[in-house]
């Protein structure tokens, strides 16, 4: 699944779950979570490791949760 980042963003707003061949990306709206404002976007880059890298505002987090990794396919599957 080829994305372009201007369209992801797009969908990113929306709070939409996407899937893509590497892992699984979640993006919620702008005010979830960070209690800045700033954009938060998780990333899974490793399934088999559990590893989800969080893109906050211009941050980047990487961190390792098996269990938050299998919810995160289970809820892209539906």
């Amino acid at each position: 699944m080829s994305t372009s980042r201007r369209s992801f963003l797009a969908v990113a707003g929306a709070g939409a779950v996407t899937t893509a061949a590497a892992g699984s990306a979640v993006a919620t709206p702008a005010t979830a979570g960070t209690g800045r404002g700033e954009p938060l976007v998780a990333h899974v880059s490793d399934p088999e490791h559990g590893t989800i890298v969080l893109y906050v505002g211009t941050r980047e987090v990487v961190v390792h949760d098996h269990d938050l990794v299998r919810r995160l396919n289970r809820a892209a599957r539906r």
